[in-house]
């Protein structure tokens, strides 16, 4: 699913208020807000602004995935510096187009995605693209690539690249059947649960797996 989501351990969901949820989203819907904006001019410059961003929520927000022991010797989220060559405008192919997923969760039950499609990413391979089957919706695509779980690489389990339920987004230029999406590797970033075992998350599968290492964003 595209939300993360809390099973039962110390510093659970129990334990953040709801209007501290409410806050965060906000927040992290602003940020990437912000980050379309000044990437139209300057996709570097957005990238350093959304790491200063993230490195202070965590740091600092009751919501944060990270425990009060890790914010107590937090220093700043481990991100690659900007590299333009991981960014692409791609568009969305109907290959694989209707095929259905479900994943079973800890708080939510069963919860469903269906597939959109396809993006094809230059010397580089496929990445299946889902849509959330459920409240909120949104487009949600992970990925793992060949860094994943090397040393000095990138989170085990895989990365997020895009999260339009969380506004981790970064906009379509065209429309139509013309439509191309920006996908920008930069931006990629960890689940919860990278951070915190409290946090189940949805993880990227076979059809969301890259065989080339992808050393740019947010590592582990």
């Amino acid at each position: 699913m595209a939300e993360d989501q809390h099973s039962a351990p110390e510093e659970s969901l129990a334990d953040i208020s709801a209007l501290d949820i409410a806050d965060w989203r906000l927040r992290t819907y602003s940020l990437y807000d912000n980050v379309r904006r000044i990437s139209a001019d300057n996709p570097a410059e957005a990238h350093s602004y959304w790491r200063h961003q993230r490195d202070l929520m965590f740091a600092t927000h009751p919501a944060s995935a990270l425990t009060k022991a890790d914010k107590s010797n937090f220093s700043g989220l481990r991100t690659a510096d900007y590299d333009p060559i991981y960014r692409f405008h791609v568009p969305l192919t109907k290959e694989g187009a209707g095929r259905e997923m479900t994943v079973e969760t800890g708080t939510d039950g069963t919860v469903h995605f269906v597939r959109l499609g396809t993006f094809d990413l230059p010397e580089m391979g496929q990445l299946a693209v889902w849509k959330l089957q459920g409240y909120g919706g949104g487009i949600f695509v992970p990925f793992r690539d060949a860094t994943a779980g090397q040393p000095g690489g990138s989170y085990g389990a895989g990365r997020y690249l895009l999260d339009t339920i969380k506004g981790a987004f970064h906009g379509v230029s065209g429309s139509g059947p013309d439509a191309e999406f920006v996908l920008d590797f930069n931006f990629a970033y960890n689940p919860s649960c990278a951070y915190n075992e409290a946090w189940a998350c949805p993880l990227a599968g076979p059809s969301n797996r890259l065989a080339v290492d992808i050393p740019v964003g947010e590592l582990y």
